[in-house]
């Protein structure tokens, strides 16, 4: 295979309304399919969300990683994406998350190291022009100065590749270590002020509003990549939310790693 150019395709931006977490994890592997396919067009989705949730790695345990009392007290949903890496705490409004569709021929050859900061250049641009330095710190988190900004996760798929980022917008630092473990143990000798260092939200870095840094981040794509409006199918709609009954949505999956 012969590596391709983000202008050898014609990408599509997917940005709608706020959807359930299984909706999310089903549509990933959906449109990830889809692409790989030739069905789809190469494809930037940006999710809204309409619960809180924790998402967690394809490899991840839930036990170590979800405290389920905290997570049923602050009434987070539990569920498990296709892709590896860590664990995300999201709650509606408080992070920005994106995932890219593309074809596997845009990474070709390339580790997954660098592909990552190769997926990633744009949005590194984009938070330049709204005043963040930011790098790539690797394997897979974006930083800054002032703490970590987020992370990324990768799944490559048939003939596609799925790559996802969640970056922190505003965070609720004492939900987040009472809902994820993995954070209080990490910070359990410094406390909830430590978790604010460590995750140094979009909010308190730039003081914009989050729809206008999204708005940003895809004037920087389009001005890049290119990039035209677009739309999930009502026939992808259909298959995600047969593969959110039948496959995300129960506990053998969610549950794989116990």
């Amino acid at each position: 295979m012969t590596r391709s150019t983000w202008h050898d395709h014609d990408w599509q931006l997917i940005h709608e309304g706020p959807r359930m977490p299984l909706q999310h994890m089903a549509l990933d592997a959906v449109l990830c399919d889809e692409v790989g396919a030739g069905r789809r067009p190469p494809t930037l989705r940006f999710w809204e969300w309409s619960a809180g949730a924790v998402v967690i790695g394809r490899f991840q345990s839930v036990r170590n990683e979800v405290d389920p009392e905290g997570a049923r007290r602050h009434h987070i949903e539990v569920v498990r994406r296709v892709s590896g890496g860590g664990a995300m705490f999201v709650e509606p409004g408080n992070t920005i998350t994106y995932s890219i569709y593309a074809p596997l021929s845009l990474v070709e050859g390339m580790s997954f190291q660098e592909s990552y900061a190769f997926l990633d250049q744009w949005t590194l641009e984009a938070l330049e022009s709204v005043g963040i330095k930011a790098w790539y710190q690797p394997l897979n988190d974006i930083t800054s100065t002032a703490g970590k900004i987020g992370g990324a996760a990768q799944a490559r798929r048939g003939r596609a590749v799925l790559h996802h980022v969640t970056m922190a917008y505003d965070i609720d630092a004492d939900k987040m270590v009472q809902v994820l473990r993995i954070g209080r143990e990490k910070l359990s000798d410094k406390g909830t002020t430590s978790a604010k260092k460590r995750v140094d939200p979009l909010l308190t870095q730039t003081g914009m509003p989050r729809d206008q840094i999204i708005a940003r981040m895809i004037d920087v794509f389009k001005a890049r990549h290119g990039l035209t409006a677009g739309a999930v199918t009502a026939d992808e709609l259909a298959q995600a939310d047969q593969q959110a009954r039948e496959r995300f949505g129960t506990e053998e999956w969610l549950y794989q790693v116990p």
